[in-house]
């Protein structure tokens, strides 16, 4: 019996399309933190090369299936660039906030996609299950570092966690 992937390319797309995003965020933040918070940038460095494997991982698994990246993916990389640069520019706990937003709803779509997928789609399902530890850090490292009783967390989770979700939702139907 033959397998419908349709839901897994679409999954695979967007999240291919995200980590690009990511990735976006990550090299606006760095550039910016060296200036603002230069005892982050190493960390931030780090989460990036997790990304650029995560966009590969996404990448080998969109090719093998024969499908093309997402018509968001280039919406993804500036989007994520611009909030990079600025929530660079407002400081670490602007960082860490942007991070644990973002992380926060990434954990919970795949989470979701995990659910959905199991049982119909392996290559999907394992190209999903290789990245949650590594987004699961990113969030708990930086929800770690925003200071009690900060004012960007409260500001910049709404927007950027509302943003994310839009993003995710716009890609689901590109």
């Amino acid at each position: 019996m033959a397998v419908n992937h349709g839901l897994g390319d679409r999954i695979i797309k967007v999240n291919h399309a995200g980590e690009h995003g990511a990735i976006s965020i990550y090299t606006g933040q760095i550039m910016m933190a060296r200036l603002t918070a230069p005892g982050l940038v190493s960390e931030l460095i780090e989460f990036r090369s997790h990304e650029t494997r995560h966009r590969t991982l996404f990448g080998a698994e969109l090719a093998r299936r024969g499908r093309p990246r997402c018509r968001s993916y280039w919406l993804c990389g500036a989007g994520g660039f611009v909030l990079g640069a600025m929530t660079g520019l407002l400081g670490a706990n602007a960082i860490a906030a942007t991070t644990v937003a973002v992380e926060g709803v990434v954990l919970r779509h795949l989470e979701s996609q995990l659910s959905a997928l199991r049982g119909n789609d392996p290559g999907a399902t394992s190209a999903i299950s290789a990245i949650v530890a590594e987004e699961r850090q990113h969030h708990d490292d930086s929800a770690r570092r925003i200071g009690a009783g900060t004012f960007w967390p409260k500001v910049l989770t709404p927007i950027v966690s509302g943003a994310t979700e839009a993003v995710i939702w716009l890609g689901m139907r590109l």
